[in-house]
């Protein structure tokens, strides 16, 4: 019975082990992307380890890729990987990126793509990544060399999730516009921190003219930031602006609390005041995006006007809303005063402290 129960045991530890041993074989989860760029072609490789691909494979054993063979007998479904991971884009467009033979590549645990394609005639190149997003830890090592000089070099996240290369090819003006008016349009509504304050900024109501008078003070006030940090004039640390872009929420929720009793309206000058710091918010995005130095201007003024259509969407499905809440249910307005900006403090004030802890 000893030796039997003692058997057990180690058999239990042996394949406790196994998965433990596999795991340890993909402590490293990366990958690489390395691109030439020559004048009229992109050409370069790409590289995964074989735990990621097997994934993608639905593959139980990853080292079935561990050998030639191996990759030999899974060619099409590793090819079909490559090129649905692999995501290329020329000013925001996908490249469409033929792919050319496979290599093992042992001492990385890992198969070896090579790819080309024509080089566009583009003002970008993007990398979007990480190549494996299916877990949190993986990285993907960036490099794009041009006539022998390293001009990229990233490493993709999950927090970090695009590159770009600046091509140096003339621009349409046209493209540049569409771009980043789009680019300002898509930044308010991935940013609930700047969605959260311009509803703080609405809950009270009002007329026609007060709301326009709110809403040109904020856009005045940002414009003024949002041009001075991108031209690298005045340049705040996130660390500081960040926190304040909470706190802004959390001060306009509590104003509109003491507004309901002491019947004043400071949301102007609060748009105002803290419009210049929401514009340098806005700034660390534009100054990502590889601006275009022959379009700078254009660049700058398309982007904001992108950020004032999606301003303008929110206040023009808000504001009527709230206008026949008043209309319809008299009884109903203050409550809803008051539990949405006692939501607006709670989400401020939970940014302010989760920000300022990460600083």
């Amino acid at each position: 019975m000893r030796h039997a129960a003692l058997i057990a045991a180690l058999t239990a530890l042996f394949a406790a082990a196994i998965p433990a041993a596999r795991a340890n074989a993909h402590s490293q989860p990366y990958s690489w992307i390395d691109l030439v760029a020559a004048p009229d072609s992109l050409r370069g490789e790409v590289t995964a380890h074989i735990v990621d691909l097997a994934h993608e494979l639905g593959l139980a054993e990853p080292e079935v890729l561990a050998s030639a063979t191996g990759v030999r007998s899974h060619e099409a479904a590793l090819r079909a990987a490559f090129a649905k991971r692999l995501d290329l884009r020329a000013d925001g467009k996908r490249l469409r990126v033929a792919l050319g033979g496979l290599t093992l590549v042992p001492e990385k645990h890992a198969v070896r793509v090579a790819v080309a394609l024509a080089r566009p005639n583009a003002s970008t190149l993007e990398v979007h990544g990480p190549l494996f997003d299916w877990e949190e830890t993986h990285e993907t090592y960036v490099n794009i060399r041009v006539e022998g000089r390293l001009e990229v070099q990233d490493l993709l996240d999950h927090g970090h999730v695009e590159t770009r290369w600046n091509t140096g090819a003339r621009r349409n003006m046209g493209q540049v516009v569409w771009r980043f008016i789009r680019e300002g349009f898509h930044h308010i509504f991935i940013g609930p921190d700047h969605i959260l304050f311009i509803l703080g900024l609405l809950l009270m109501g009002g007329s026609l003219h007060q709301l326009v008078r709110i809403v040109t003070a904020f856009t005045l006030a940002h414009s003024i930031t949002l041009a001075l940090a991108t031209l690298g004039w005045v340049q705040p640390s996130p660390r500081v602006i960040e926190p304040l872009i909470a706190l802004s929420i959390v001060v306009v929720g509590v104003e509109n609390l003491l507004s309901e009793r002491g019947r004043r309206d400071l949301r102007a000058p609060l748009a105002f005041g803290f419009g210049f710091v929401h514009g340098f918010g806005f700034a660390s995005v534009l100054r990502e995006l590889s601006l275009p130095s022959e379009a700078l201007g254009l660049a700058l003024v398309s982007f904001n006007v992108g950020v004032e259509f999606a301003q303008m969407a929110i206040v023009l499905t808000v504001a009527p809303l709230l206008a026949q809440l008043r209309s319809k249910r008299p009884a109903w307005s203050p409550w809803v005063l008051r539990v949405g900006s006692l939501g607006v403090i709670a989400a401020g004030g939970f940014w302010l402290v989760q920000r300022l802890l990460a600083g």
